[in-house]
């Protein structure tokens, strides 16, 4: 009975596009849009939290993605609230955008968040691999959206490089295959089991290839070039759905093949790949964001340096898995609420030029006040939840003697909050521009209720988490840490 949900999950938004796509009328897009957020919701809600397990053949739930769907859920149904408002004025932001192209941008978001959903359900390598590669093709016309040359050029290289790395992953996908000898399948549980007879040197060649590839996804240094134009180009509610949801998905594939390489007896050499990538994520971040001019480019590289704690996390193991997974929900919710606050902020402003951008508590007190919220909970400030995922994070470094690599990631996140900081503080409090205080005026009144509510929940449900887990949410937690240990 239960993996029936799996099928609204995955049939539902199918016949909602074909529905959309001939009906085309605005209030039924918008209507379509947040009846699958609510479906959504409520099926991943009973998949994670009823206690019983889907097991399909191709899709299923287990300890370890349930903690990925439910956030993704709980992440498009607050986007989904805040598109309300955000949608009303979407053909006035560009005089190229009109009623059909915001019809193919629902019908998008729709099969966006399909793509992202099927890629955690699924038990097979190889439709993750299709899956991930569904994510790109489905949001690279929501970057697009705004056709501007900037959008347009992340676009390009949004699709260039995740094909790219999509290409590197499916040489992997091969050499996994030929490590694994006489075992013909990609299901994620059984690759597992074998995987102690599977040849070490093809498993470890396969793992690079995976690592790269998927990691182009999760936006992981080196291959991260793409994320800072797609994020800071794209429609607010794509920039938090980019961020929060679809580089989760990627970090969930290489966490599969994570487990195998572990079951393996190979779990040294992907933890050493991992721990680099995870320090070069922050390192790039670190560098980068001293110098930022655009405050969504500044937010989008905050998401690089959060996939490198969690590549960091995972590469210690033991009691930092636990952190890697308070961090991945801490992320979401902050990063999300992040992103739609700047949506807030370029409607009143019309400029993503933090120069141009000053004395938002005067232009908008509650979306000041969110803008620094966000910042605060990003930046692992106590009682945000990434506070302790950070701390446990540093504890097990010291505990496991790791001195350098301590101070490095303390003095990375030290110089990033410090960069952060800077331009927060000069948006929020100095002086409205006398020339720009008209038109934020005007401004002010587009920005509706909806707007506002989304982040407003998720940062509650952030600062509360690092304080008080209720019981049904840290069930889940425990066991995607189990999860993480036993690889199942």
């Amino acid at each position: 009975m239960i993996d029936n949900f799996i099928n609204i999950l995955l049939i539902f938004p199918l016949v909602a596009g074909v529905l959309m796509l001939f009906i085309r009328k605005k209030a039924f897009d918008n209507f379509m849009l947040f009846l699958y957020a609510i479906l959504h919701f409520l099926s991943s809600s009973i998949l994670v939290f009823s206690g019983e397990t889907a097991a399909g053949q191709y899709f299923a739930t287990d300890s370890l993605n349930k903690v990925f769907l439910i956030v993704l859920s709980f992440i498009f149904l607050m986007v989904a609230i805040y598109n309300i408002g955000y949608s009303r004025h979407l053909p006035n932001l560009n005089i190229k955008v009109n009623n059909k192209n915001v019809c193919l941008y629902q019908i998008m978001i729709i099969a966006f968040v399909w793509a992202m959903t099927g890629a955690i359900l699924c038990t097979d390598l190889g439709i993750a691999w299709v899956l991930v590669e569904a994510t790109t093709l489905t949001s690279a016309y929501l970057i697009y959206f705004n056709r501007t040359k900037n959008s347009i050029e992340a676009a390009w290289k949004y699709v260039f490089m995740c094909s790219i790395g999509i290409a590197l992953a499916f040489i992997g996908i091969i050499f996994l295959n030929i490590s694994a000898g006489n075992i013909n399948t990609l299901n994620f549980s059984e690759l597992q089991e074998n995987a102690a007879s599977f040849d070490p040197f093809w498993l470890k060649f396969a793992f690079v290839f995976i690592l790269f590839g998927f990691g182009t996804k999760m936006g992981l240094a080196p291959v991260h070039f793409w994320l800072p134009d797609a994020h800071s180009e794209s429609p607010s509610p794509i920039s938090a759905l980019l961020s929060a949801t679809l580089l989760n998905s990627a970090f969930l594939v290489i966490l599969r093949v994570f487990n195998i390489l572990n079951a393996a007896n190979c779990s040294l050499y992907a933890r050493l790949m991992l721990c680099v990538m995870g320090f070069l994520s922050l390192f790039v971040t670190a560098v980068f964001i001293y110098h930022i001019k655009n405050y969504k480019r500044m937010l989008a590289y905050s998401s690089i340096e959060n996939m490198g704690i969690l590549a960091i996390g995972t590469a210690l193991g033991g009691f930092a898995y636990y952190a890697v997974i308070l961090h991945l929900i801490g992320h979401s919710l902050a990063k999300a609420s992040f992103f739609l606050t700047s949506g807030n902020v370029l409607e009143l402003y019309k400029t993503k030029n933090v120069k141009s951008t000053k004395g938002l508590m005067q232009a908008d007190k509650k979306t000041g006040v969110l803008w620094i919220a966000s910042f605060l909970g990003i930046c692992a400030f106590p009682t945000s939840v990434l506070f302790i995922s950070e701390f446990i994070i540093i504890k097990e470094m010291i505990s496991n003697g790791y001195y350098l690599p301590c101070v490095l990631f303390a003095l990375l996140l030290t110089v990033i909050i410090y960069g952060m900081a800077r331009v927060v503080i000069k948006m929020t409090y100095k002086n409205i521009d006398k020339e720009k205080a008209d038109m934020i005026e005007k401004n002010r009144g587009k920005i509706t209720v909806s707007m506002y509510l989304p982040q407003v929940i998720m940062l509650v449900i952030l600062f509360i988490s690092g304080v008080y887990i209720p019981p049904f949410l840290n069930d889940i937690i425990q066991g995607a840490f189990l999860a993480f240990q036993t690889g199942f």
